[in-house]
């Protein structure tokens, strides 16, 4: 079977760190080529709480789309996700591409929205991948973010996994937004 490559959008704003690391952990038991963005602190768009951890993710995988949005939801229930009793929202996985699909497929629109509107995916997105074209919208994500007149603060953040640091010095010396 062939690859395709995926972005996919993770934030957490209960036990950030714990579960965005459990999260890439679980996603790295099966995808490939796995790369991590820097990682960005936002506050809630949408909801009432706390401030979310956010980045992106880009890997290659062999699974077709509606195998993987199982697995990332199966992902999500394993932090809590769905849980009757949960407080914010302990890891959210969102397909923000899968190759260059464009359209609803059995629930899931892609490329997805929030790409477009909520600067903790695009930056980071557009950080990762600046010169990819959004198939939609038929410009580059550094050129989205260029026009971007998102207004959400954002602030890139020290975050380590297996080792790695995320975010890198330059990334955590610029100015937030």
């Amino acid at each position: 079977m062939s690859l395709t490559q995926v972005y996919l959008g993770l934030g957490s704003n209960v036990e950030r760190e714990k579960n965005v690391c459990a999260g890439l952990d679980a996603l790295a038991d099966f995808l490939q080529d796995m790369r991590c963005s820097a990682v960005f602190e936002s506050q809630p768009v949408g909801i009432k709480s706390g401030p979310f951890f956010n980045l992106v993710v880009s890997a290659n995988t062999d699974l077709e789309l509606p195998e993987l949005s199982w697995r990332l939801k199966l992902i999500e229930a394993d932090s809590g996700r769905y849980a009757q009793d949960r407080k914010g929202l302990p890891l959210d996985i969102d397909v923000l591409f899968y190759g260059d699909l464009i359209g609803s497929f059995e629930g899931l629109t892609l490329p997805r929205a929030e790409i477009l509107t909520n600067a903790f995916v695009l930056w980071p997105l557009s950080m990762m991948a600046p010169n990819k074209v959004h198939p939609s919208a038929g410009i580059t994500l550094a050129q989205m973010w260029a026009d971007a007149r998102i207004g959400q603060v954002l602030a890139p953040v020290p975050f380590e996994w297996r080792g790695k640091q995320l975010t890198p010095a330059m990334v955590l010396s610029a100015a937030p937004l």
